[in-house]
């Protein structure tokens, strides 16, 4: 029986972890979050502060059996999304307080695999080089995964365990109060439009740009992978859904879906377009019966700001991933349309 802390167990890429491996017959889940979620058969959840050093020595010191750790706590900046990768103090100091403890409690480590991103390529701040591989330099500047991904390495030195470092781009699956997942941006948008009698206008300069995202339950798939596949050690690979596509061709179907009609793409931001649609969400949720989601953890505004104006292609090369065997993939616009009927199924939106 394998243990894995899935650090960040809350969030759209660690609770689909949590789900992937409780769903498998040889694994013991521990979920560590600020929020602590619902225990169930193999899983359990630990709340801790891991910004704080002290609490995270004391609430991780139990963890002896722990032979796998999953990473992808995320702490956002303030201000546009983009600027996110800047926020470095506080995204390498979960890492350093997790990892640290945890190899301080357990003598079983076997590896910890950390999510980072595109953003070490740059994809946040123009053009850059495509389709990108994992041994491309970094880009100039300041970047946290590079400080995480320094600090993991430095610190794996001569001890027992080794590190598998992931790549995706643009999360896809729900986790309310999480700042980056795209699919409830584009569901609260979609029918907060259809509400007030508007079409779907693309909000973005991202129309006919190539873009790429990576579907949360895809993600965990990969990671129970790289977390057990010997040829992942000490290695860096790309996980994307392993296609391209263009807004222009994928906007039609997710309009379809809510059975809206499309309108010319109306660059503009959804942080002031929602600004003032609170009252207008909270009435929504009483009118169409919707799961009671507070309009401020549905969706995050500032992200699909960035998302929707990456005007430059966004792409990745997954061929290492394949030749070490992780082989699945994903149909990008399926994706779209089959977690947009989810999201309206479960009502979470009309």
């Amino acid at each position: 029986m394998r243990s894995a802390v899935v650090v960040g167990a809350q969030g759209v890429i660690g609770r689909y972890i949590v789900e992937k491996l409780a769903a498998l017959p040889d694994w013991q889940v521990v979920g560590l979050s600020r929020r602590r979620g619902a225990d169930a058969p193999r899983v359990r959840h630990i709340s801790v502060d891991l910004l704080d050093p002290t609490d995270t020595a004391s609430k991780l010191s139990g963890l002896a059996d722990a032979s796998h750790v999953f990473f992808a706590a995320f702490q956002p900046g303030s201000g546009p999304a983009a600027d996110y990768a800047k926020n470095i103090v506080a995204n390498r100091d979960l890492l350093v307080n997790s990892v640290s403890a945890i190899d301080t409690a357990s003598n079983k480590l076997e590896r910890v695999v950390l999510v980072t991103g595109t953003k070490y390529y740059g994809s946040h701040l123009g053009p850059y080089k495509t389709p990108a591989r994992e041994d491309d330099p970094r880009h100039a500047g300041a970047n946290y995964y590079f400080d995480q991904i320094d600090w993991l390495a430095g610190f794996q030195k001569g001890r027992r365990w080794n590190w598998t470092e992931l790549r995706p781009q643009t999360l896809c699956g729900f986790a309310p109060g999480t700042a980056m997942s795209i699919v409830p941006v584009i569901a609260v948008y979609a029918a907060m439009r259809k509400e007030l009698g508007l079409p779907l206008a693309f909000p973005g300069k991202a129309w006919r740009t190539l873009y790429q995202v990576t579907e949360s339950a895809h993600f965990a798939a990969a990671a129970a992978w790289a977390a057990t596949e010997p040829r992942c050690a000490n290695q860096a690979y790309n996980i994307t859904n392993g296609d391209y596509f263009r807004w222009q061709h994928v906007w039609p179907k997710i309009a379809a879906a809510f059975d809206m009609l499309v309108s010319e793409p109306q660059p503009h931001s959804l942080v002031q377009f929602m600004a003032d649609k609170a009252p207008l969400w909270d009435a929504m949720v009483a009118k169409h019966g919707l799961k009671p989601y507070r309009f401020d953890e549905i969706a995050a505004w500032p992200f699909g700001d960035y998302v929707f104006n990456c005007d430059w292609d966004v792409m990745s090369n997954v061929t290492k991933s394949r030749l070490h065997g992780f082989h699945a993939l994903v149909d990008s616009e399926e994706m779209f349309v089959r977690l947009l009927a989810r999201f309206r199924a479960e009502r979470i939106v009309p």
